[in-house]
């Protein structure tokens, strides 16, 4: 667990009003006392209504770049740190703020792991919207999302890639916060997402980070600004820590692909890494693996980036280590082969679209509710068979009663629910819209 830091000089602990009170009116914290409330949030001595007094007052008073590297430092070393270093590959995390039909982590760690870099991937609850990547994977007879630290360390040296829960040796006090921020309404401030994504990619052995902020109406974060500035802090932040890192901002005002579901998305994602699928989530995923494969150093150029992404997917290599990979976590690899196997709803029906036009605006996290109250069952698990697929997009033309969408679906009684859902997410117009750019900005 977390080792003490020891200073030179004799640091005298303030108390945790002054350290509330001193953030609330724009102070900004030393050092030693980012690492004294670190170890008492960890060591549980300081009371739950201070730690809350503490997360707002940052949300609204923000923190400096050595404030969030000291943090975010801080926040890493107490759990875990995994040294890979005998693993010769260059290490390269992935993160994202999570999408509505975003696969693109599942396909870019075996991605990465076929172009000769390891991608050490813990997801974490921050990284989904309504559906996780484990949600999906769970489509996977027997597969296991949960890896202990030296299963983890085991499979990157095989395989060169991991997908499992995020380990509660990792990265303790992160955890905690994210909690505490669920519950306080402090999920979108900027300082403590900059912490929770550093320490905890850091944490599981990342040298580099590729970080994909999605903004939009299916994303955690609506403003554009917003998700600008995050994508501009995490970099910022990471370089102060001697990290390169790179985001780009990504739409999320409508979903990636063509389906919504979880195993609808894992055989949308078994397209992808065949080199086929939508071409919105082949464009992401060229310009997502070309990043990691020039941060890794296994590509120098532009075009020698895209050339080593594109023969990766093409030549069946990148798909072959997520078979590799499925199979580690006891997963059934026949599945992948044959994508047939996976459950199919008895149901299927068209969302009619109500009168002909264009689609103008389509708002992806109603669409994501609608598969949410379609796909849960009792247990609190997800149907694998539900979902909607063939989504029709932004700026395609359609006819009255031509379909919209395709719902599939198990159980009747759900239906009128999720419906109200559905039908209210499109917005028809009669001008053709502009299509909307996927990605607005590469911060680097």
């Amino acid at each position: 667990m977390r080792k003490k830091i020891i200073s030179a000089r004799k640091f005298i602990k303030p108390s945790y009003s002054y350290l509330v009170e001193k953030k609330r009116d724009g102070g900004e914290f030393t050092d030693e006392e980012i690492r004294y409330l670190v170890d008492s949030i960890l060591d549980e001595e300081i009371p739950d209504y201070q730690q809350s007094a503490l997360a707002m007052a940052v949300y609204f008073q923000n923190m400096s770049a050595q404030e969030m590297a000291v943090f975010s430092e801080e926040m890493m070393l107490s759990g875990e740190v995994l040294d890979l270093n005998r693993i010769s590959r260059p290490k390269v995390g992935k993160y994202s703020t999570g999408g509505v039909g975003d696969k693109t982590s599942l396909v870019l760690g075996p991605l990465a792991a076929a172009s000769g870099v390891l991608m050490p991937h813990m997801n974490g609850v921050d990284e989904e919207y309504i559906i996780s990547n484990l949600d999906k994977l769970s489509a996977i007879p027997n597969f296991n999302p949960t890896l202990d630290l030296k299963q983890f360390k085991d499979q990157l040296s095989k395989i060169g890639c991991t997908f499992s829960e995020q380990d509660e040796e990792i990265a303790p006090v992160e955890r905690i916060l994210y909690d505490l921020r669920l519950k306080t309404g402090t999920i979108p401030c900027l300082p403590l997402i900059t912490g929770s994504v550093l320490s905890r990619k850091l944490s599981a052995g990342a040298d580099y980070l590729v970080v994909d902020v999605k903004w939009g109406n299916g994303a955690f974060v609506k403003d554009l600004e917003q998700a600008k500035q995050l994508a501009r802090t995490i970099t910022r932040v990471a370089r102060s820590m001697k990290r390169r890192c790179v985001a780009l901002v990504t739409d999320m005002n409508q979903p990636l692909g063509d389906t919504v579901g979880t195993a609808l998305e894992l055989k949308e994602a078994i397209d992808l890494l065949k080199g086929e699928g939508p071409e919105d989530l082949q464009e992401l995923v060229l310009k997502l693996g070309m990043e990691i494969v020039r941060l890794a150093g296994v590509a120098g150029s532009t075009l020698s980036a895209k050339q080593t992404v594109q023969k990766h997917l093409k030549d069946g290599s990148a798909l072959q280590k997520f078979k590799d990979m499925i199979a580690a976590q006891g997963g059934d690899i026949s599945f992948i082969d044959n994508p047939d196997k996976f459950p199919v709803a008895k149901h299927v029906r068209k969302l009619p679209a109500p009168k002909r036009g264009y689609v103008h605006t389509i708002n992806a996290g109603l669409i994501a509710e609608g598969v949410q109250k379609l796909a849960v069952q009792k247990n609190g698990k997800y149907d694998a068979s539900v979902g909607v697929s063939e989504i029709k997009k932004v700026g395609t033309q359609v006819k009255q009663g031509e379909p919209l969408m395709m719902i599939h679906y198990n159980d009747e009684s759900k239906m009128e629910v999720a419906l109200e859902y559905l039908k209210t997410a499109y917005r028809l117009a009669p001008k053709r819209p502009n299509p909307p750019e996927l990605v607005v900005e590469r911060v680097a």
